[in-house]
């Protein structure tokens, strides 16, 4: 999936990047930032996992991970729901998670690729995995997404009453604003609203999920499920909804006056 990219939506005296330019540009700006901002951008874009084309658009599924980081975030709780409620045993189903964990760890070593996201992989898989076997619920399996939500939340709420909005320092580098937007009240607010969004998908995931997790072994089927549906697929439609927000506005052009 993509999504157009706006222009920036005031002079600020640096070159505005047109449609079918690459993020990562070598051309210099004028003003104190130099090429910092434009190899700042890349750089930070790139970090956060945000990924834009030569065409101007960002791809929400590769910076969601692409299909295997996203099977990486699915499998593994797949796997478990499927063990457990064909064995109703917890410590095969909890084998099985880890050992779908590590399958993507070992592909990414076969495939010479950053195991960052597949380590991390392993160690929420691992806790998740002593969680429930220290409480022998197997709902406890999923409870470390919650607070994993929590902390997104707090921090995405913290950057907005602080005015660093987490929507800005992504979106604002992939569309070569650097950090000018916050100069920008306008600006400013719209990545504010951006950030607001992901905390309300954020804060649906614990609406839906708590209670049925509350219910206790009858529902983890609809926990599980829920878990499956209400993450990347969500995670992916709330990032677009959030650039679509955020979109500058063009700003009008000037009619040119010729000279007599």
């Amino acid at each position: 999936m993509t999504v157009a990219n706006g222009s920036d939506p005031k002079d600020t005296g640096r070159d505005t990047p047109h449609e079918n330019e690459e993020l990562h540009t070598d051309a210099p700006k004028s003003g104190a930032e130099g090429p910092t901002v434009s190899h700042l951008a890349a750089g930070y874009a790139e970090k956060a996992g945000l990924h834009r084309n030569s065409a101007g658009h960002v791809d929400m599924l590769k910076s969601a991970g692409g299909v295997q980081g996203i099977a990486e975030s699915i499998l593994p709780g797949l796997v478990f729901l499927v063990a457990f409620t064909i064995t109703r045993d917890l410590t095969p189903a909890l084998i099985a998670a880890l050992a779908a964990a590590a399958i993507f760890t070992v592909v990414r070593l076969i495939q010479r690729r950053p195991l960052t996201q597949a380590l991390a992989g392993v160690v929420g898989v691992g806790i998740s995995a002593w969680l429930a076997n220290t409480t022998g619920k197997a709902e406890d399996f999923y409870v470390l997404g919650f607070f994993t939500n929590i902390a997104y939340i707090a921090a995405m709420v913290l950057s907005v009453a602080f005015k660093w909005p987490v929507a800005g320092l992504l979106f604002g580098f992939v569309r070569n604003e650097g950090l000018e937007w916050r100069k920008d009240p306008e600006r400013l607010r719209a990545y504010s609203l951006g950030t607001w969004i992901v905390v309300a998908v954020l804060t649906l995931r614990l609406v839906v999920q708590v209670p049925l997790y509350f219910m206790g072994e009858p529902g983890l089927t609809a926990l599980a499920t829920t878990r499956l549906l209400m993450g990347a697929p969500l995670y992916i439609l709330g990032l677009w909804v959030a650039w679509l927000v955020t979109k500058p506005v063009p700003q009008p052009s000037k009619p040119s006056s010729s000279a007599d």
